[in-house]
């Protein structure tokens, strides 16, 4: 099983997170940020990923420690849980509708770190969440798990829907990007990734 355990205990975040590639979409989320308990709830639900998170964070300073710590530890988990990623497609995306809003995840699981961040988020927050730590959120990901994730929005002015279609769209391109294509070959000519 493609499974992982991360722990990461700073000044500012304590945090627990385990995931399973080969799960089946359920979640256990506690990160002291209602909003992003969500999101990642519905991350793993379209990805298909097991993921427990359990944080405990400053959040009486701001969010913004627990959003990027926790994205830090969800692509620390991603490249434990991949091994040297034999077998895996490698790339994925999805076009996501969520009402009026229009969002395509493009990944390609490279081992080289890349967000090309293409969303226009018309309001600074959602409730008591402050949108500006979406892309920080996936930009701590991508750090530590190293891939080249697009994320655009091509439709939409909704906040919420926007937010909420690139956490959908971005499980789901991932889901296909992680599966295993029966080869167990490393998919790249250099033999590495």
């Amino acid at each position: 099983m493609r499974t992982s355990e991360i722990t990461r205990n700073t000044a500012e975040t304590k945090i627990s997170l385990k995931l399973n590639l080969d799960g089946t979409g359920k979640s256990q989320i506690d990160t002291g940020v209602g909003f992003l308990d969500h999101m990642l709830t519905l991350f793993a639900a379209h990805g298909k990923f097991d993921l427990t998170v359990i944080c405990n964070g400053d959040t009486e300073v701001d969010d913004h420690h627990s959003v990027e710590d926790i994205g830090i530890c969800l692509g620390q988990a991603f490249q434990a849980a991949l091994g040297d990623k034999r077998g895996i497609t490698r790339y994925g995306s999805f076009l996501l509708p969520m009402d009026e809003a229009l969002i395509l995840s493009a990944v390609d699981i490279s081992g080289r770190s890349c967000l090309s961040y293409g969303l226009d988020i018309p309001t600074e927050k959602i409730g008591a969440f402050d949108t500006e730590l979406v892309e920080e959120f996936f930009l701590g990901f991508t750090r530590n798990c190293p891939m080249s994730l697009h994320l655009r929005q091509l439709a939409g002015t909704n906040s919420h829907h926007i937010v909420e279609g690139a956490f959908k769209s971005v499980g789901r391109a991932l889901k296909a990007a992680v599966a295993l294509d029966g080869s167990n070959e490393i998919p790249s000519t250099k033999g590495v990734l």
